[in-house]
């Protein structure tokens, strides 16, 4: 009788440890819905509140894709050596962007050179835009990949153009990175084998995956620096510069010292990730695809997207080429891909439901679609 009591109160006992390990974890976000709450009532403060929150949730979330496979290959290394090579990197682009575009750092994804932007600077912030990030910080706890560029953007959005021209980008961005990293490794994966069999690599390996990284963070920043800088003003003054930059600067010295935290369980769980140049060829077709879309327009776009097409391509490439009895690895593979992207579609909805609540304009424009679908 015993054992059955035991067994029946076994989830309330497994939410009561979660929420006693997560105690400090919870704190923090409730005491966030409380400060959100109420910066809304003080003007432009909740500017400053709402970029805090989102300059730790971008950079935690999208460790996975820009900086995952670099954090994992470089585990033997200081965490301040990658800090600050990544740091300075990413000061001299947000830096260069500053000054070319008149105080724009997002590399005009947020402003046209004709001043016409989708996600207008707010003079009045809502709670939903406040509270945005910290949706995100949660779902990054949770280890759930989703698009920072769809929740933080969402809820800036003048209209549901401004999500829809993103959906699609991001969309054709995932299918062309499966596609693409697919191939890669589906066509070469017995040369990648026999040429990377021995666990030793050349130090030449090393130079070229720190370029190649150095690169992908570089085109990273000036994709989805926009996700941050969405709370700041568009064309932002000296010391709001200052602020941003350093703000997110010291943001990644913390990521680097956690190695990554829990959300670098999507990368790890891959197979043989920590490998330099498996990590090297993943970033290479990953930069590919990133720099293409930076050029093709200047639409924001989820670079979440485009990483797990990357990984899941890779992932049912190899499941399919190795040479393994049974259906086990296969099954697997096609497991982690479909959890990755009903992760990411989760992010997506939420995305839409925060910007209905923070937007009248996109909710009326929902509402008369519906309308004129049932009518």
């Amino acid at each position: 009788m015993k054992h059955k009591l035991r067994d029946r109160n076994t989830p309330y006992l497994n939410v009561l440890d979660y929420l006693v390990q997560e105690k400090v974890f919870l704190t923090i976000i409730i005491l966030g819905i409380i400060l959100s709450i109420v910066s809304v009532n003080f003007g432009q403060s909740a500017m400053w509140v709402g970029f805090f929150f989102a300059a730790y949730a971008a950079v935690s979330n999208d460790s996975i894709q820009s900086l995952g496979t670099f954090i994992e290959s470089n585990k033997a290394r200081k965490w301040w050596v990658l800090w600050l090579f990544t740091g300075t990197i990413f000061l001299g682009v947000v830096t260069f962007s500053w000054f070319y575009f008149n105080g724009d750092v997002t590399y005009q994804r947020l402003l046209t050179d004709d001043g016409i932007t989708k996600y207008p600077h707010p003079e009045n912030f809502s709670f939903f835009q406040i509270v945005a990030p910290l949706v995100l910080i949660i779902l990054t706890r949770l280890r759930m990949p989703v698009s920072t560029t769809f929740l933080l953007l969402s809820v800036f959005s003048a209209d549901t153009s401004g999500i829809t021209s993103v959906v699609f980008k991001s969309w054709t961005g995932y299918i062309m990175a499966f596609m693409l990293s697919f191939a890669i490794w589906y066509f070469s994966y017995n040369i990648i084998r026999k040429y990377f069999k021995s666990r030793k690599t050349h130090i030449a390996w090393t130079v070229v995956q720190w370029a190649v990284s150095g690169t992908l963070w570089g085109v990273w920043v000036m994709q989805d620096g926009a996700n941050i800088a969405v709370f700041l003003p568009r064309q932002q003054t000296a010391f709001q510069f200052i602020i941003f930059a350093l703000t997110i600067f010291i943001g990644m010295g913390l990521l680097f010292y956690l190695r990554g935290d829990k959300i670098q369980q999507v990368v790890s769980e891959k197979v043989r990730i920590s490998d330099v140049r498996a990590a090297t060829l993943i970033d290479f077709s990953y930069v590919l695809l990133l720099i293409y879309k930076l050029f093709i327009s200047t639409v924001p776009m989820s670079t979440t997207w485009v990483f797990l097409g990357v990984i899941g391509g890779r992932e049912i490439a190899v499941s399919l080429i190795r040479r393994k009895t049974g259906k086990r690895h296969k099954v697997k593979a096609v497991k982690m891909v479909v959890k990755d992207f009903s992760y990411a579609m989760i992010g997506l909805v939420i995305s839409i439901m925060l910007a209905i609540g923070a937007n009248r304009t996109v909710r009326d424009e929902i509402w008369n679609y519906f309308a004129n679908i049932f009518n």
